[in-house]
């Protein structure tokens, strides 16, 4: 058998002093912290609330978009009144024509 360095002996009762000194009370979880945190359960409740929104969304876009069958055509829009356009009267007044001189 092999002798143990010293430096061994030195790290192990060390260590058994740390460890007479911990006990059960050291050793008993921690509260839970207090206040208003966000755990994983309501990210995930978030996450869960987006996504089923985000599917109804979907759903609803493809339902609209896939109405629009030969069985059940859509109706088409009324026609729009159109509004006569109006021609803008010219400002510039006509040339007064000249006298044109008779011959006899």
């Amino acid at each position: 058998m092999s002798t143990r360095a010293p430096i061994e002996e030195r790290l192990r009762a060390a260590l058994e002093a740390r460890g007479q000194l911990i006990s059960a009370h050291d050793l008993s979880p921690a509260r839970p912290p207090a206040g208003s945190t966000w755990g994983t359960r309501k990210i995930r409740r978030v996450l869960y609330v987006a996504a089923a929104a985000t599917a109804a969304a979907a759903a609803a876009v493809i339902f609209l978009l896939s109405s629009n069958t030969p069985d059940r055509p859509r109706p088409t829009p009324p026609a729009r009144h159109s509004t006569p356009t109006v021609t803008p009267t010219s400002t510039i007044p006509d040339p007064v024509p000249s006298p044109v001189a008779s011959t006899p």
